[in-house]
């Protein structure tokens, strides 16, 4: 039985988000994204397929070469879950500016 990958197991290698930020800006042939790390090209594959499990990359095939196209859409299912606790730490930040504002108005008062 095959496990569903999802985005936030991409996003959460290195190397992976090495890569998706390689195609991002333009598509690029397996060959020349491994030829740009330290790691054998079997393990650059298996980056590639575990991205293209979760939706992040699309493989064209042109002729003999497999071209990895960025398919970033998924991102934003990361974008809205992180949204969610940016708002939290907002709120509390908020909430400290405010008991701090609250400490300098109660000092200044007693000077």
């Amino acid at each position: 039985m095959r496990t569903r990958r999802d985005v936030y197991q991409a996003i959460a290698e290195p190397t992976r988000r090495a890569i998706i930020n390689m195609i991002a800006a333009e598509p690029q042939n397996v060959n020349t994204i491994a030829e740009k790390f330290d790691v054998t090209r079997q393990a650059i594959s298996l980056h590639i397929k575990i991205l293209t499990d979760c939706g992040l990359i699309h493989i064209k095939k042109q002729g003999r070469d497999h071209v990895c196209e960025a398919r970033l859409e998924q991102l934003g299912e990361v974008a809205g879950w992180i949204e969610q606790y940016r708002q939290h730490w907002e709120r509390r930040l908020d909430k400290m500016e405010q008991y701090i504002d609250q400490l300098k108005k109660e000092r200044d008062g007693k000077h």
